[in-house]
C-alpha cells in the first residue's frame, strides 16, 4: 500500500493545517489532540512518511527510530504525567481502528484511565 500524502498528518507536517504543537525534534512532531479523551491527550508522529509501526520498524533509519521513541518520553515528561502514570496507544490497520494512515502514538494521562480493553463474549 502506498503512503497517502494527503492524510491530515502529512498536511500538518507540511504546514497546510495548523496544530497545537507541544514538541518537535529532527524526526518527530507532537501536538495536542483536537478531540481530547483525557486531560492530557497528545499525538506524537514521525516526520517521515510511515503508515504504521510495521512500516516504521521495517523502513525507518536508526536515527528516526531513536528520535521518535525519545520524543514520546519527552512529551510524557513535559506533560507531567510520568509520576501519576499514562497510557500510550497506537491504532494500526482496520482491526486496530486506525483512522489516519500515518503512524501516530496517542499519549493519555491526567486521570485514572481504567482497563485497557474489556473482553467481549462471543
Amino acid at each position: 500500500m502506498a503512503y497517502d500524502n494527503n492524510n491530515i498528518f502529512a498536511k500538518i507536517l507540511r504546514g497546510e493545517i495548523p496544530c497545537d504543537k507541544v514538541y518537535e525534534s529532527d524526526h518527530a512532531l507532537a501536538f495536542k489532540d483536537i478531540n481530547p479523551q483525557a486531560p492530557v491527550h497528545c499525538l506524537v508522529i514521525p516526520k517521515g512518511a510511515y503508515e504504521s509501526f510495521d512500516d516504521f520498524s521495517a523502513n525507518a533509519t536508526d536515527a528516526e527510530m531513536a528520535d521518535y521513541i525519545r520524543a514520546i518520553g519527552v512529551v510524557a515528561r513535559e506533560a507531567g504525567v510520568v509520576e501519576s502514570g499514562y497510557r500510550i496507544l497506537s491504532n494500526i490497520g482496520k482491526d486496530g481502528h486506525q483512522e489516519v494512515p500515518h503512524l501516530h502514538v496517542h499519549i493519555f494521562g491526567g486521570r485514572p484511565l481504567g482497563w485497557m480493553i474489556k473482553s467481549q463474549e462471543k
